[in-house]
């Protein structure tokens, strides 16, 4: 599906009635399992995404599917709580609509969470990791079409994906607060199927540390509107292959509410140094 300049107004309009004068500084992208940090804002206006003109509802597990606007750290935020993704059925047009409503709505900035699987033999589920840069060999790109103006050039650049001085706030905080912060590269698969094996032996060979079906699509429409990008992944098991076990939604969600606090607080300090 294509989007016009008017369908994203649109949608940012109809918020606009609901949070009146309220501004977004950064918007907050919540993954599998970590939609927890969305019922600790302050004063929080609650928006289900059918309520929105075009905006697609997640079918996720996990994934309440809604924005929440409200305070955090004293910061005004988005969270979008619970993402839509390709694998359920929607174009990357759709799966990344809200990153430019957002945008609309005055964030300059986005945080973006997932839930994914640990590449590297050395590191171990439950680890927290910084995304330093992503690889997507998926065709399909959310840019294809039109290019809106409104939001970007035609052809951005993407050689820092992800923002140095974000990333380094990232480091410090980590470091202050004693939370272990992997560093690495992500590597996009479409889902909804686990990578196999092999595959997952070919995305370490093209230098990815973590594999999963989500955040590359948002970060490259966050980059397009000239957002500043935060990425923060939360290994939740290790990758088909390594270990002698399939693969399971139930293991995800368990890992996820095991990080609770460290991701909390991690995400916390951050927002505290933006």
């Amino acid at each position: 599906m294509t989007f016009t300049e008017q369908d994203f107004r649109r949608s940012a309009a109809q918020i606009r009635q609901q949070i009146g004068d309220f501004q977004p500084e950064v918007f907050l992208i919540l993954g599998s399992g970590l939609g927890f940090l969305a019922e600790e804002l302050d004063n929080p206006t609650v928006i289900p995404y059918e309520e929105i003109d075009h905006f697609p509802t997640s079918t996720a597990p996990g994934h309440k599917g809604r924005l929440v606007f409200g305070m955090l750290e004293e910061k005004s935020v988005c969270v979008m709580q619970g993402r839509v993704h390709f694998y359920e059925g929607y174009s990357l047009q759709e799966v990344t609509y809200g990153v430019r409503v957002a945008r609309l709505l005055g964030a300059k900035r986005m945080i973006v969470t997932n839930a994914c699987g640990c590449v590297r033999e050395d590191w171990e589920p439950g680890s927290l990791m910084l995304i330093s840069d992503h690889i997507k060999l998926c065709l399909e790109s959310p840019l294809r079409g039109e290019n809106l103006a409104l939001f970007g050039d035609r052809f951005p650049d993407m050689s820092t994906v992800y923002t140095p001085a974000l990333a380094e706030i990232a480091r410090r905080k980590a470091d202050e607060l004693g939370i272990a912060l992997k560093e690495g590269v992500y590597m996009f698969f479409p889902g909804p199927q686990y990578e196999t094996p092999a595959e997952v032996r070919a995305a370490r060979v093209l230098g990815a540390d973590a594999v999963g079906m989500s955040t590359v699509p948002e970060a490259i429409v966050a980059r397009h509107c000239g957002m500043e990008v935060l990425g923060l992944s939360l290994l939740t098991n290790m990758a088909a292959g390594i270990l002698n076990q399939p693969l399971s939604e139930a293991e995800v969600l368990e890992n996820a509410a095991l990080a609770k606090d460290r991701f909390s607080r991690l995400v916390r300090g951050c927002l505290q140094e933006m």
